[in-house]
């Protein structure tokens, strides 16, 4: 099950790792602390978390890099639904959720999961889901 640190955490719900620490501390969200005294978000947690807050957020300013892709979305799963070839994705992208349907092979081979860390990218009708770090397509 994937963890994400408090700066991590902060860059997928799209807000300060201040704001993530306030949430941790007053307990709106679950955060771990290891023995070396920093805290940790797990994936799950994080993906209902991020999903909750979608429903009633605004908008927020794009704090991204500059760049040239216009149609890439950072965001966490927080929902997978495989059959027998298909697999529907749910991605929460700060405000945004994002629907994709995929192979479930690709499902397997990429790891995706609730909690797991991806990037929609979306071009026309399609969209492709990387996974940072993730293994290299055959």
């Amino acid at each position: 099950m994937p963890t994400y640190s408090i700066g991590q955490a902060a860059g997928l719900l799209r807000v300060s790792p201040e704001t993530v620490r306030r949430w941790a501390d007053s307990g709106r969200l679950p955060a771990l602390r290891a023995p070396d005294g920093t805290r940790a978000v797990d994936g799950p947690a994080l993906a209902a978390f991020a999903k909750e807050r979608a429903a009633g957020l605004h908008p927020v300013p794009d704090r991204a890099a500059a760049t040239s892709v216009r149609n890439s979305f950072a965001g966490i799963v927080t929902a997978v639904r495989v059959d027998e070839v298909a697999a529907l994705v749910e991605i929460q992208s700060g405000p945004h959720r994002i629907v994709s349907v995929v192979t479930r092979e690709s499902v397997e081979q990429l790891g995706i999961a609730v909690g797991v860390s991806v990037t929609a990218r979306v071009k026309s009708t399609e969209v492709y889901v990387d996974v940072p770090g993730g293994p290299a397509a055959p």
